[in-house]
């Protein structure tokens, strides 16, 4: 599927939010990541999704996020925001300032906690298709949000004008092929260890955490898929077994993937806010076996992996607290 046909792009970088070691947002930081992914081989940048922290991030702090995205940006990727709440009204607020901000597409988890039922998770989605003329990918999640989205439910969703896609963290590959042949969705694995086969079922592209550490392969992988050349596809897979491990297996993806970036020297700390924490002497120690067992990643020289597990200890507490208005 060509970028053209697809207008958040393919490969998508749930991006890590750079912290100062004290818990504040690295804005220089945070604009050398998000050019280092664009020059890398990203589409676009996920700003606050769930690997971005969006739990611990203010309101003011996701605005400013896709403000900042679209000036390094400057037209050579999309800056898709992680708009949900489990507040309806919340998200809507979220959305109109997203969209204000320039926000190119609007990441929409459902919602958590609350437990809502299909009707409910209909309206929530609904409203805030609604709300402004952001396209809408629906993030169906239950492993986190104690719910999916089920099957009906997204094939109703479907008929939204501003509805155009789904981030897959179900893991259903038989509903991902039935959603595929009966609605025009666009299509997003979101779980790194099944990019290649989301792709080879027709997902139209991924949504990754690794690839804040190396998105160069999914590009290989996309543009192999899309060539047909599934022997490319699968040695560049292969590849990123054991990195997709080291950051999806241990600890969350975001301590994990903050641990390895500021390890390589391309963010100045592995702060996570709490309640994350850094990841422990053995969880720490199980990252850089699995770090050890990476090879042959153009682009991802890691002989110069310094990781630090001092300064990864712990989690921040920022100055300003919550996500609410």
């Amino acid at each position: 599927m060509s970028n053209a046909s697809n207008p958040f792009g393919q490969v998508l970088v749930a991006m890590v939010t750079p912290f100062t070691a004290d818990g504040e947002v690295d804005w220089p930081g945070v604009e050398k990541l998000i050019d280092e992914l664009i020059t890398g081989g990203a589409d676009g940048i996920v700003v606050s999704g769930t690997t971005g922290e969006t739990s611990t991030l203010t309101d003011p702090e996701k605005i400013r996020l896709v403000e900042v995205g679209k000036e390094v940006a400057a037209g050579r990727a999309k800056i898709i925001t992680g708009g949900g709440s489990n507040e309806t009204a919340h998200a809507m607020q979220l959305a109109r300032q997203s969209e204000k901000a320039g926000a190119d597409g609007n990441l929409v988890v459902t919602p958590y906690y609350n437990k809502p039922t299909q009707a409910g998770i209909l309206t929530h989605f609904r409203m805030i298709a609604d709300a402004t003329d952001l396209p809408v990918i629906l993030y169906d999640i239950p492993g986190r949000t104690g719910v999916p989205i089920k099957y009906e439910t997204i094939l109703r969703l479907s008929k939204h004008p501003n509805i155009l896609g789904v981030k897959d963290a179900k893991g259903d590959f038989s509903e991902v092929s039935r959603v595929l042949n009966q609605t025009d969705l666009l299509y997003f694995s979101g779980d790194d260890a099944n990019v290649l086969p989301h792709l080879a079922i027709g997902a139209s592209g991924l949504i990754g955490v690794t690839a804040n550490v190396a998105p160069g392969p999914y590009r290989v992988i996309v543009d192999a898929v899309n060539a047909g050349d599934l022997a490319t596809a699968t040695a560049a897979h292969k590849s990123l077994e054991p990195l997709v491990r080291a950051i999806m297996t241990h600890v969350p993806g975001t301590v994990a993937a903050k641990y390895i970036l500021h390890g390589l020297g391309r963010i100045g700390s592995p702060r996570v806010r709490l309640p994350l924490v850094g990841p422990e002497e053995w969880e720490a120690a199980e990252i850089e076996n699995e770090i050890d067992l990476v090879q042959g990643i153009p682009g991802l020289d890691l002989r110069n992996f310094r990781p630090d597990r001092n300064a990864a200890a712990g989690g921040a507490l920022p100055r300003v607290a919550g996500t609410t208005r």
